[in-house]
């Protein structure tokens, strides 16, 4: 399993001055999440300013991420997008 970098930006889904949890399905959108963690895909995960999020992951490739990310309700329904996958190389610090 490697380790992936995935920067995801708010989208046309996403209503400007709510917070995040009064957006559309907030709860599904955790509870995929949490599950992913429960799972061990998810290793940090949490939303940078006001544009997106940055979530680490373990996956075997590029295409399982991408996978996992379409189950997210938060992917079909417009909310926030993929702009970037990238394979990430832990140098310093450690995860469980």
């Amino acid at each position: 399993m490697e380790l992936y970098a995935i920067w995801r930006r708010r989208e046309a889904g996403w209503r400007d001055g709510e917070p995040i949890e009064a957006q559309a399905d907030w709860a599904g959108h955790a509870a995929f999440m949490v599950k992913g963690q429960a799972d061990g895909v998810v290793q940090l995960a949490g939303p940078i300013d006001e544009e997106g999020a940055l979530i680490v992951v373990r996956a075997e490739s590029p295409e399982a991420v991408e996978a996992w990310l379409a189950e997210d309700p938060w992917t079909a329904s417009g909310i926030l997008v993929t702009e970037r996958i990238g394979r990430w190389t832990l140098r310093i610090g450690s995860l469980a």
